[in-house]
This record gives structure tokens, sequence and C-alpha cells, in this order.
């Protein structure tokens, strides 16, 4: 693809400059590619080769989660989207090159719909209005699709009614929930939640095994790049069938109920957050897996006491938010001293920083390194890293 060909591309988009969520739009997707390649090499040359970066063979239309935020202007007109980078407004959006062409249809059919069921839009100054944000998550090998309209108030008029008017026009949503969030507060999702139709969830197949995604639970947005990825993760490991494998930062049980699957003995997933375990434990009974526990817990609390026990895993698999690990994890990843780890980064200046640290700390050393590009048109890089004791 040349230069000239994505300079159109981001000149398809009418919006490209406003909303800010595609900062490499102006770059043809091989020129992406180069660039995201050349920040991983300058950040982690000092640890090795870089291996060529996998991009996607169709890198539009790739995210199966779409949420978009509504709005009323001065003229009475319902606005749906994005909120503009480094703002809270709202820039209109019906369509989108990387998000979902289903979701973002039905969020366009939402915002239609309003105005004849007399829904307001919630007006964030004045504190009144009714529908707040709209998500939709569509699991790409199952085809289900998951409607969120998340309200500031519980009463819903007409929800009836609403249900079968956009199910009229979308039979292929499976599940329509209410989410509600009154407080004045950035995140788009409350505490409570309501199912108007189905069954409050929808399930999607990744590396062979059934995940349940819920609402608010965490599930990775580009489906056909994560098996790549954890493909690689689980190649990495080189697991035999025998090893004892740790899935720190586990979520909702991915990697590790791959892992499971696809050789491990035995794995134990750790995982600060409750309804991820729940949902974790629900995925591995969904996948009829017997050789997975998971724990609700801080992984560098929990290793450091496996540590005391004597209990180390083989294998430790750590996937940490954008702001990597703590130093508190990468001493207790230390202390437990597994033979093999596999770092999943999304943020090669995180990974960096915690790379020297193990090295500097440790006898580990990295063996190899290969980016993944996960979200393409934007800056965002995935790397995984395998190390082993020198």
């Amino acid at each position: 693809m040349s230069n000239a060909k994505g300079k159109a591309e981001a000149e398809t988009c009418p919006v490209y400059k406003k909303c800010g969520g595609c900062q490499l739009r102006n770059l043809s997707y091989p020129e992406q590619l180069s660039f995201k390649q050349a920040k991983v090499i300058g950040l982690l040359k000092e640890f090795g080769r870089v291996e060529p970066i996998i991009g996607m063979e169709n890198p539009c239309h790739y995210r199966n989660k779409v949420q978009a935020a509504f709005y009323t202007d001065r003229r009475g007109k319902i606005i749906s989207g994005v909120y503009q980078s480094g703002t809270h407004r709202v820039v209109g959006i019906d369509s989108c090159l990387i998000e979902d062409e289903t979701a973002d249809k039905i969020i366009v059919a939402v915002r239609k719909l309003l105005p004849s069921f007399k829904m307001k839009t919630y007006d964030e100054d004045a504190r009144r209005g009714f529908l707040r944000h709209v998500l939709v998550k569509r699991g790409f090998a199952t085809n289900q699709v998951m409607l969120v309209l998340v309200t500031a108030t519980p009463v819903f008029p007409s929800k009836n009614n609403f249900v079968k008017a956009i199910r009229a026009q979308f039979p292929e949503i499976t599940t329509i929930v209410q989410n509600i969030n009154p407080n004045p507060t950035n995140l788009v999702l409350g505490e409570r939640e309501n199912i108007l139709f189905g069954k409050g969830y929808i399930e999607d197949v990744l590396c062979g095994c059934r995940f349940r995604i819920s609402p608010r639970s965490f599930y990775q947005i580009n489906p056909v790049q994560t098996e790549v990825l954890y493909g690689k993760a689980i190649e990495f490991a080189g697991l035999k069938g025998s090893e004892t494998v740790l899935d720190a930062y586990c979520g909702v049980g991915t990697i590790g109920i791959i892992a499971a699957k696809r050789g491990a003995g035995r794995v134990i997933g750790v995982e600060l957050n409750g309804d991820a375990v729940r949902d974790a434990i629900r995925n591995a009974r969904a996948n009829d897996l017997k050789n997975i526990r998971f724990f609700k817990g801080d992984a560098g609390d929990f290793m450091l006491a496996a540590s005391e026990e004597e209990e180390r895993p083989d294998v430790v698999f750590m996937d940490p938010p954008r702001a990597g690990s703590s130093r508190k994890f990468l001493s207790a990843l230390i202390e437990m001293n597994p033979k093999t780890v596999v770092y999943i980064s999304c943020n090669p200046e995180t990974l960096a920083r915690d790379l020297r640290f193990l090295r500097d700390q440790s006898s580990y050393k990295v063996r190899r390194i290969l980016p993944v590009d996960m979200f393409p048109h934007t800056a965002h890089v995935e790397t995984v890293v395998l190390m082993t004791k020198k």
C-alpha cells in the first residue's frame, strides 16, 4: 500500500483530525507497521533482536466493542459519537473504519429511535436526562450481539416497546442490558444492571476456548490479533504437559484457560478484580477444565506467599496494564524464581523499564521479543517477550 493510499484513507474519515483516536491514519498500513517496529526496536534493542512485527491482513473494523456518548446540542439535535481527544466534547460519528460495522449501525438506530420514545439524552451540567452512553459488544466467532444502554435513572419508559423496535431492525441482537449510572463520573458503566432481553451476556470463541462476556467484563478488543498474540505467548512458554503455570493479572482467565487447554499440567490465575475472577471461574467451567484455579488478590502478594510455602510455578505469564508492573511484583517474581517468564505488554516504554529491572536484579535473560499490531491506525503496539534463566 502506498503512502498516497494511506492519506486517501485518512481523507475518507471526516472526523479523523477531530476524533484523535487513529493517530497513524495519515500513514499507509505498511508504514504504520514500520513505525511501530522502529519504536519497539528503539526501546528494546538493548535486550536483543526484535523480530518482525505481525500485522493484520485486513486492518479495518476489528474492534468488537464499540461505545458511544450521547449528547443533545443547542439546536436540539441528538449526537452520538466519541469524546474528542483530551476534551469532553462529543464528536458525532455514524461509522468508523476501525469499529465493528454492525455495532455502528445499531448505535445510529438507537439514536434515531430516541425522539419517537420521547427519550432525552443526559445533560452532564444540569444532571438531568436519561440516556448517557450506548455500548455494543459482538462475538466475532459466535456473531452474538450485546446492546447496553447506560442510563442516568433506573426508570425506563416503554422499555418493552423499545426492545421490540430495536430488535425488529437487528434480530441478531441476543441480549439487551440497561446499566444504571447516576453518578457525576467519567466512568461509562455503573454498578447496577437490569436485563431487558436475553441472558445478560454473550459468548465468543478464542483460541478454541469459549468465553463469557458480560457488560462490565474485560475482553480483548481485537480477537483476530489476540489469537495471534496469545498463540505466540503459548509457543514461547514451550509447554510440555507437566508444568505448573501462574497467570498473573489473569482478568477473565483468557491466557490461563488457553494454556490449561494447550498443554499445561496445572494453572493458577490471580486477579484483584472480583468480577473478573467470577467470570474466569465461569469460563473455566464452560471449557470443562479441571486443571485451573483462580484466586482473588494482588499478584505480588500471592507470589511472595507462594514462595514462602515453596510453591514455585515453572512458567509465569504476566500481562500488566499500561503502567507496567510494580517493583513489588517484579521483586516477588524474582523471589518465586520460575524457569520461564512470558511478558505480554501493551506499552513498550514500561516494558523496557521492567525488563531493565529484571536484568539488573536477577539472572533472567531476554530470549525473544515479538511485536504484534493489535490496534491498527493507532500508536499502540503489543509486545510479547520470552525470558529464561541464564
